[in-house]
């Protein structure tokens, strides 16, 4: 069976490497789980450990040649090879573990390829680099950005890399993101792939370089694929200088928060 992923094309890999995680992480929900602290209050939990090796065993059968940047494993593979997957195998940690199912599982492949499974609705994100789509059952619908909700999620939580000049709680207090927007905080990445398929207007995060994190590669190669307009909170392309992460719907939706995000 495992031997069968060698046959299948980079995005139906990365989908396959999301669903077997996915599965182990609904498997255990609800259960008492072990937690292994990593400091500064983050920890990862035991589905977290077992839903990586679900997903690293996939890759490994269908790309044994390509390295794999796991966030419980580490670097496996030169971190220079031309080919590279970014593993988030359980994207909502602090969420699961109080019972929370605002959880996604995220697999990407450096450059474009990627796959964002919900555990619990089932539903699975995906693009080929080019084109994005959701997948339920066995039916693949085309993913249609809209800002139509008005719902825009903030991540809230640390670290604040460009404090004080930014803070993503300081657009909750402006009357114009109040008047114009709805703020939701899911904690999770999910809310990229949420923007991609309509159910979000946007999507606003602190951070530095967030291109090559194995939290928000394959949610902003959704977004790109779908047509989204992905930034940094300056304004800039995201990259090596990046600072944060702003993915909208629409070029107005980007407009109207970046003028919001100045001020």
């Amino acid at each position: 069976m495992i031997n069968s992923y060698a046959r299948l094309d980079d995005a139906e890999v990365a989908i396959a490497a999301a669903c077997v995680g996915a599965d182990v992480v609904r498997t255990m929900y609800g259960r008492r789980l072990t937690r292994i602290d990593k400091g500064g209050g983050d920890f990862a939990t035991a589905a977290d450990v077992e839903a990586e090796k679900t997903i690293l065993s996939v890759l490994q059968a269908a790309r044994p040649d390509d390295a794999v940047l796991g966030e419980e494993s580490g670097q496996q593979g030169a971190a220079v090879a031309a080919r590279q997957w970014l593993v988030d195998p359980l994207c909502g940690t602090l969420n699961y573990a109080v019972g929370n199912m605002l959880v996604a599982v995220n697999v990407a492949l450096r450059g474009g390829v990627a796959a964002v499974a919900d555990p619990f609705s089932g539903e699975v994100f995906f693009t080929d680099g080019a084109n994005a789509w959701v997948r339920h059952g066995d039916a693949d619908a085309q993913l249609e950005p809209t800002s139509a909700s008005r719902l825009v999620d903030v991540n809230l939580d640390p670290p604040f890399s460009n404090a004080p000049d930014f803070r993503a709680v300081n657009l909750l207090a402006q009357p114009d993101f109040v008047e114009r927007f709805r703020p939701r905080v899911v904690s999770t990445t999910l809310a990229l792939a949420w923007v991609a398929a309509g159910k979000r207007a946007a999507y606003v995060t602190d951070g530095g370089d967030l291109s090559g994190s194995v939290h928000f590669a394959a949610g902003i190669a959704l977004c790109r694929a779908a047509g989204c307009v992905v930034t940094g909170i300056d304004g800039a392309p995201i990259g090596q200088a990046g600072h944060g992460l702003v993915a909208a719907a629409d070029a107005e939706t980007h407009r109207l928060l970046m003028s919001m995000i100045r001020n």
